[in-house]
């Protein structure tokens, strides 16, 4: 005799609760590794986005202004270093987040050299690689290698006439960003090479360094 209607149903019922409960002892988990692999892949992309908004945030071009210090060390034994003071001036731009290339000018004077009376000048025209580490949301270390040219005048290094020479600097700084387009460089310090001529002696090698702060506007 065949079941009545309420009882085929209620059959029907317990056969897809059955199943139900078979699924669940399979992979009692199911639906928590899927709510994990769901978070995953959101947390994937939020950190995807946020370093594309970090890479896109580095400025094209940088220009810096500011004071600089040369400590000037004779490269004959026996003569005395002597101070210069002056100012440079950069303009970088970045071809990467973390790379770019700089031009360097300055001009340094001291109007009394070791007390002889006299007033030397000189100035540098540099060019070279900078690398900055931008992962700090207002400060960006940076170190650089620069090549070029140096000019003093005759009194600089008791020389006949006014001479050129080769230079180069190695060194770094720091800049902190106070608004999205002006920041300031509490300090650069370099190691400052110059290949001058000395008196009647020839030329020689200066080691010298040369510190400089100041402000900068990106763009």
């Amino acid at each position: 005799m065949l079941p009545s209607l309420p009882e085929a149903a209620r059959g029907k019922r317990g056969r897809a609760l059955e199943r139900v409960g078979l699924r669940t002892k399979l992979n009692p988990n199911g639906g928590v590794m899927k709510l994990k692999l769901q978070v995953s892949l959101l947390a994937v992309v939020s950190l995807s986005a946020v370093s594309a908004y970090a890479q896109e945030n580095a400025p094209k071009v940088d220009v810096f202004a500011g004071y600089s210090y040369v400590q000037a060390n004779p490269g004959v034994t026996g003569v005395d270093s002597f101070h210069l003071h002056g100012g440079s001036a950069s303009v970088a731009y970045n071809i990467r987040n973390w790379l770019g290339g700089v031009a360097d000018f300055g001009g340094y004077t001291n109007g009394n050299i070791l007390n002889t009376h006299t007033s030397g000048t000189f100035s540098t025209y540099l060019f070279g690689p900078r690398v900055s580490y931008r992962h700090y949301s207002r400060i960006t270390p940076f170190g650089q290698v620069l090549f070029g040219v140096a000019h003093a005048n005759a009194a600089a290094f008791s020389t006949a006439n006014t001479q050129n020479a080769f230079t180069m600097t190695a060194g770094g700084g720091l800049d902190y960003k106070l608004f999205d387009h002006f920041a300031i460089r509490p300090f650069q310090a370099e190691y400052l090479m110059t290949r001058f001529a000395e008196g009647t002696l020839g030329t020689r090698t200066q080691n010298n360094l040369r510190v400089s702060t100041g402000f900068l506007v990106r763009f």
